[in-house]
């Protein structure tokens, strides 16, 4: 390969500028159009427990945090689920009762953004088990399609039992 000697011998070596400038654009173009934009999975708004609890004054325009009970037999699979002191029998009668109590209220402000539950699963509980739960509470997926979100706070009780 020669390269082009300009004017006189020794004063420098020219570059095509054009055909890196050319490829420089074309994979730009291939990065736009390939990129894929997608939510992120199992985003969850959860809050773990403290080492311990913190003294303070709770806030008066807060909801109180439902409660949801998870209890595990010795195997580590589901043995009760329990909403406040009512059982369910199943996490779909667990999500009914979820949508019962937030109804149609959503946006900002609103009884999705502002309640919170908290989750009380045993030590040993199955970790499937309590991803179920959160999935019962935090919203579904209509056979259209859509994503209907019911509360997105959800935090843990420190663990029990071990």
């Amino acid at each position: 390969m020669r390269i082009r000697n300009v004017g006189r011998h020794g004063e420098g070596v020219e570059l095509m500028m054009t055909p890196m400038v050319d490829i420089v654009f074309q994979l730009l173009i291939f990065f736009l159009m390939t990129f894929k934009i997608t939510s992120a999975e199992g985003d969850f708004n959860v809050k773990m427990p403290l080492a311990a609890p913190s003294q303070g004054k709770p806030d008066e325009l807060q909801l109180p945090p439902l409660k949801v009970r998870l209890t595990a037999d010795p195997g580590g699979r589901i043995a009760g689920i329990f909403l406040g002191q009512a059982p369910m029998k199943d996490f779909r009668q667990l999500r009914e009762q979820i949508v019962g109590i937030v109804g149609d209220d959503t946006g900002p402000g609103s009884i999705t953004d502002t309640q919170e539950v908290e989750l009380d699963c045993d030590y040993n509980l199955d970790f499937k088990h309590v991803i179920d739960a959160i999935t019962a509470v935090s919203g579904q997926i209509t056979p259209d399609g859509e994503v209907v979100k019911l509360i997105e706070k959800i935090k843990f009780a420190p663990p029990r039992g071990s």
